[in-house]
C-alpha cells in the first residue's frame, strides 16, 4: 500500500519538488541552515500555513530533516547540491512543470489515438513541439536549460567512451544548443562538428557556440532533418537525444540519411536513454515515455537498445556496440559502422 498510495499522489510529491526549487528552500537551507521554522517563514516570505504545508511534504518526502525546532537539508540533497548536480536537477524540475506536466495529464488519450495530444496544451499550431517552442520565448529557455543538463548529466561517458581520435569531421543532427557539440570539441582539438538544428533554433545555437569560443571548429547548418540532405564525407554522426522522439519507421530513415552522409569505415552514435531489450524498466526510461508518448511529436518513446540495433541494420549498418552508461539516468551509446562495399 505504501508503493500505491506513492503512486496514486505522485504528482504531489513533484510539487513540494518544484516549489523547494522554486521558493527557494533547498537554496535557503544550503546556505544559512539549519533554521527554524519560524525564520523559513520570514526568508521565504510565506504565512504560518504555507511554510507548514511547504515542510510538511519535503520532510516526509526526505527532501529536508527536522532535527530539534530545525530543519535542515537532507544529505543527499546537500551532496548533489556540493558537486554541481543539484542545478541540473533543478533545471529538470523546471522543464517537468513547466512544460511537461500539463501535457501528461493527455497521456491515456494519447494512446488511445498513439498520438501526442499533450501538444495542444503548448500554444501554437506547428506539428511538434520543437517548432512551436520558438514562439514561446519563456518555455523556449526552460526548455533548453534542461536539454542541456540532461546530457550533461551523461555526456561525460560519451565524451569519454566514444574515441574520436581518428575522426576529423562529425556531425551532430538536431544538436540543440550544442552542448553535446561544444564538450566534444573541448575533448578532441582536431576535430570540427557541424550541428544541423532547425532554422527557429540555429541562431541560438550559434550564439551558444560562440560564447564557448568554438566558431572555428564546430558550425551550424540550418535543416529539417527529415527533408533537407544532409552534408557528406562526414566521418561520424552523431544522433544525440534524437531518436527517442520519432517513430523506428523516422528513426530509419534518418539512419540511411546519415549512412548515405558517411564514408566506408565512417561510424553512427546513438546517444539517448534507452529502456531494457526485456521491457521491464528501467523505471526512469518508463516514466520518461510518458512524455514522449504525449507532447513532442506523432512518435516516440525511451526504445530499447534492440530495437534501435534494428534500425540500424535496416539502413545498412553494421558492426554495432553498446556501451551502457552508469548512473540513475537511464543513458547509453550504440556505435555502428558503414562497411566498405
Amino acid at each position: 500500500m505504501d508503493r500505491l498510495s506513492f503512486v496514486l499522489f505522485g504528482h504531489a510529491a513533484f510539487q513540494y519538488l518544484s516549489a523547494a526549487c522554486e521558493l527557494g528552500l533547498v537554496d535557503l537551507l544550503a546556505e544559512r541552515g539549519p533554521l527554524p521554522e519560524v525564520e523559513i517563514r520570514e526568508q521565504l516570505g510565506l504565512q504560518e500555513r504555507a511554510c507548514a504545508i511547504l515542510l510538511l511534504g519535503c520532510t516526509a518526502l526526505g527532501l529536508t530533516v527536522k532535527e530539534g525546532s530545525h530543519y535542515r537539508i537532507a544529505d543527499l540533497v546537500a551532496s548533489l547540491r556540493a558537486d554541481g548536480t543539484w542545478q541540473k536537477i533543478s533545471d529538470t524540475v523546471a522543464f517537468e512543470q513547466e512544460i511537461v506536466y500539463e501535457g501528461q495529464a493527455d497521456f491515456a488519450e494519447s494512446l488511445r489515438r498513439n498520438s501526442n495530444v499533450g501538444l495542444r496544451r503548448i500554444p501554437g499550431d506547428q506539428p511538434d513541439l520543437y517548432r512551436r517552442l520558438s514562439g514561446n520565448p519563456r518555455l523556449e529557455s526552460v526548455f533548453y536549460r534542461y536539454m542541456k543538463s540532461w546530457s550533461e548529466l551523461a555526456n561525460t561517458h560519451l565524451v569519454h567512451t566514444l574515441d574520436l581520435t581518428h575522426t576529423r569531421r562529425l556531425l551532430d543532427c538536431g544538436g540543440g544548443d550544442a552542448v553535446n557539440a561544444i564538450a566534444l570539441a573541448r575533448h578532441n582539438p582536431a576535430l570540427e562538428v557541424t550541428v544541423l538544428e532547425i532554422p527557429t533554433s540555429a541562431g541560438m545555437t550559434a550564439a551558444r557556440i560562440a560564447r564557448a569560443g568554438l566558431s572555428e571548429r564546430v558550425f551550424v547548418q540550418p535543416c529539417d532533418m527529415f527533408v533537407d540532405p544532409f552534408p557528406t564525407g562526414m566521418d561520424c554522426v552523431l544522433f544525440a537525444h534524437q531518436l527517442v522522439i520519432w517513430t523506428p519507421e523516422q528513426n530509419t530513415a534518418l539512419l540511411r540519411k546519415a549512412h548515405a552522409a558517411l564514408d566506408p569505415g565512417g561510424r553512427v552514435v546513438i546517444f539517448n536513454s534507452m529502456s531494457n531489450d526485456e521491457g521491464d524498466g528501467p523505471l526512469v526510461a518508463a516514466l520518461d515515455s510518458v512524455y514522449f508518448a504525449a507532447l513532442p511529436a506523432e512518435g516516440g518513446m525511451i526504445y530499447p537498445w534492440r530495437l534501435h540495433e534494428r534500425c540500424l541494420r535496416e539502413a545498412g549498418f553494421g558492426a554495432v556496440e553498446r556501451f551502457p552508461v552508469p548512473g540513475w539516468t537511464p543513458h547509453g551509446i550504440i556505435v555502428a559502422t558503414k562497411e566498405a562495399p
